[in-house]
């Protein structure tokens, strides 16, 4: 996934997700003939620019909205529905298991009862474990299907951040294959997931198989929560644990807030761990384990505090693209560009044209 909301006086600056999301999550409405437009006007979303990106809070309000509006926390994806309080019982299943092993084993146990679409299982090899996740139906005709991707994007984040939790730590996903194309959406996945996300389609007719890859070690882990605990990590879920950027992610927390505090001046690894009284190569590692790394946090923190000065102030580009430390502003369009689809000058025109 997550990341905390950074803020700013002047710009509000916080955490973006990208609308790809959002609009796979609304699959199963479409499914239904549910019109969206009253749930969205709830949570204040627009979801007719598809490169606009949406603030993290509204994502997860809307999470947990559809949950109840449907009864249902496969949110309309699945040929039966999750009832709500499914992820709660997911969560005392697995409180009393001993290691991290036991948990998913539970939880695989008891997604097959309320979620028969998906299988979920665990395998080892030399030192490496998989979290495998396969279809038992296919879950549309069009591998690409945006509820299919979100599928899998769903259920892989819940079980990830379910085992985080449990374990009382971060829990380094070394490697993720996805069995669909690249999706547009696909630069969130290294602050999600992790850097090394590869795409494998589904051949024609097949069922899809996601593996999550990560060090077979992790499954030894004792599992640290208890009752007590259990009712801090509830409130707001499940759209506040699966959020997309993942809030346990100290080092992420630490570094990008070093390198906001650094502006315009670019600053590169050495000198945030010169900050940190720690070896860059310490540094590095610890993202690794978190699943980021120090060049996916800087990009995501430029391209957020972008879109927040190009939407709340009037500043010139030029002086957007000086004070988020871009010495050449035409290498500043090209990475707009990158993020939304559109140059600056027509992100914001777009922008007070909606408002």
């Amino acid at each position: 996934m997550l990341q905390s909301t950074i803020g700013n006086a002047a710009t509000g600056t916080q955490t973006t997700v990208a609308m790809g999301f959002v609009t796979g999550m609304l699959a199963g409405l479409g499914r239904r003939r549910i019109d969206p437009t009253p749930l969205l006007a709830t949570v204040a979303l627009d979801i007719a620019d598809t490169a606009r990106r949406i603030p993290i809070d509204r994502y997860a309000a809307l999470y947990n909205l559809l949950n109840r509006e449907l009864d249902d926390e496969g949110f309309g994806l699945f040929s039966q529905p999750m009832r709500v309080g499914s992820f709660e019982f997911l969560c005392r299943g697995c409180l009393s298991a001993p290691t991290l092993a036991e948990a998913l084993a539970r939880a695989s146990r008891f997604l097959r009862l309320v979620l028969p679409d998906l299988a979920v299982g665990v395998r080892r090899s030399h030192g490496r474990a998989e979290l495998v996740i396969s279809e038992t139906r296919k879950l549309a005709e069009n591998p690409d299907d945006s509820g299919r991707i979100f599928a899998f994007e769903w259920l892989l984040r819940l079980l990830h951040g379910l085992a985080c939790w449990l374990a009382g730590r971060g829990l380094a996903l070394d490697s993720v294959i996805f069995p669909y194309r690249r999706p547009a959406h696909a630069g969130d996945y290294a602050l999600i997931f992790t850097e090394d996300s590869r795409f494998a389609p589904t051949l024609p007719g097949g069922n899809g198989t996601l593996v999550a890859s990560f060090n077979a070690n992790l499954l030894e882990l004792p599992i640290r929560r208890d009752e007590a605990a259990l009712a801090s990590f509830l409130d707001g879920a499940p759209g506040k644990i699966t959020t997309l950027y993942r809030r346990d992610r100290e080092m992420v927390i630490r570094v990008r807030d070093l390198l906001r505090a650094a502006l315009p001046d670019t600053v590169g690894l050495d000198d945030i761990a010169g900050r940190l009284h720690l070896s860059p190569r310490t540094v590095h590692r610890r993202l690794e384990n978190e699943g980021s790394s120090f060049r996916a946090i800087k990009d995501a923190l430029r391209r957020d505090m972008a879109l927040a000065r190009l939407t709340k102030t009037r500043d010139p580009i030029a002086q957007v693209a000086a004070d988020l430390g871009y010495t050449d502003t035409s290498a500043f369009y090209r990475a707009f560009v990158d993020w939304t689809g559109m140059a600056p000058a027509h992100y914001r025109r777009q922008w007070l044209n909606e408002k």
